[in-house]
């Protein structure tokens, strides 16, 4: 090389900036265009039918769905749950016929099952629900198999989000935290006055010790009725639920669908919101959320699809969501870990409830008995 051509590279290599090192929110900035992108690439590809059907799972099964995730290609996994991975913890569901809690609801002399989680009717009527938080009340179950899974796939860094129907806030028990979750139908692990000039906020112990002493929640500072962060019919999904899926469901590589009968709107409709190239798990006791044939025809045809000759990334897995979180936990060689979570975490949250009412039962003790010991006389003067 002549040494002119070496001083040119030289004053090159002194001229050429540095990169400037990236803020936090510029990269939180640049990850959320990235998913707005994809999600617009999907959308579009899927309104001119330029999608790709390209089979991903090398079965339609469960084995074909371990395989794939075993694979490493799958990093980006959603769970959507309802009521049925809730059940085997001694939760009712909403709609089986006979066990379900739309079906036992007779003493509450009702309009109809449905009026307990009406907005309206809550507003003038709130002791029907009270009445029924307090046979549901979260504290009172532990969390399921099938809510361990998902813990393990947090902490194998698999899990993008959880999307929970369910309010009983056993996903949190389990070890989920706040960013892990999002909760479509709100939650009682925080409560709000329900006057609009007041909105004060109350923890889960407040709203526990009020509903177990059988005492319509008011507010106080108002005297306003307190509501539990659940959303009744009648009233908005929380904003986040919105947000969130714009951003994780366009990029997620594999949907596990457990314990719903994708019956809600909008939550029914999240399954259609991956790619066409993301495969999607159901584990149920029945088939759900499969394409209804007008929507079909619309155009909006991403329902699941099991059985056609079309099928190309759906997989039914029928039995319990617990049966079959044990079955992919064992095709995953993890279900001896998943089985030992459970027994430890059961036998800590068992132990931490001895301890809490033993600790009760003191402190009562200790009032009865001050209670009972007659005052002293006053000294004569």
């Amino acid at each position: 090389m002549s040494d002119a051509s070496e001083l040119h590279k030289r004053e090159e290599e002194e001229v050429t900036p540095e990169p400037e090192e990236q803020s936090e929110d510029s990269s939180e900035e640049e990850a959320a265009g990235g998913r707005e992108m994809e999600y617009l690439r999907n959308l579009f590809s899927s309104a001119l039918g330029l999608d790709s059907r390209e089979k991903v799972l090398d079965s339609l099964t469960l084995d074909g769905v371990a395989q794939y995730i075993k694979s490493g290609k799958c990093k980006n996994i959603i769970c959507m749950v309802g009521a049925g991975i809730s059940t085997s913890a001694g939760i009712p569901d909403f709609r089986s016929p006979g066990t379900g809690l739309y079906a036992n609801l007779q003493k509450y002399n009702l309009p109809y099952p449905e009026a307990i989680f009406q907005i309206d009717y809550f507003k003038e009527h709130p002791e029907p629900f009270f009445a029924l938080a307090k046979e549901l009340y979260p504290g009172q179950f532990k969390p399921t198999i099938c809510h361990y899974f998902m813990k393990m796939l947090k902490d194998k860094g698999l899990l993008t989000r959880c999307y929970t129907q369910n309010i009983d806030t056993l996903e949190r028990v389990a070890g989920l935290e706040g960013e892990d979750l999002i909760e479509a139908h709100g939650t009682f692990y925080t409560s709000h006055c329900m006057s609009f000039c007041c909105r004060k906020e109350y923890s889960l112990d407040w709203m526990k010790e009020k509903i177990f002493s059988d005492n319509i929640p008011k507010c106080d500072k108002c005297s306003s009725l307190v509501k539990p962060d659940i959303v009744f019919f009648g009233e908005n999904l929380p904003v986040r639920f919105f947000t969130s899926i714009k951003m994780d469901f366009p990029l997620c590589d594999l949907l596990i669908v457990m314990g719903t009968s994708l019956q809600v709107q909008p939550f029914a409709s999240l399954v259609g919101r991956v790619s066409k190239r993301c495969p999607r798990l159901l584990i149920n006791m029945e088939k759900a959320g499969q394409v209804d044939p007008v929507m079909g025809l619309l155009g909006f045809g991403a329902g699941m699809d099991f059985d056609s000759d079309k099928a190309y990334r759906d997989v039914a897995y029928i039995s319990t969501c617990d049966d079959g979180c044990l079955a992919l936990a064992d095709l995953l060689g993890w279900k001896a870990q998943l089985e030992e979570l459970v027994k430890t975490e059961h036998a800590r949250i068992d132990s931490q409830d001895k301890e809490e009412k033993a600790s009760g039962s003191t402190e009562a003790a200790t009032k009865g008995s001050s209670a009972s010991v007659p005052p002293e006389p006053k000294a004569e003067e």
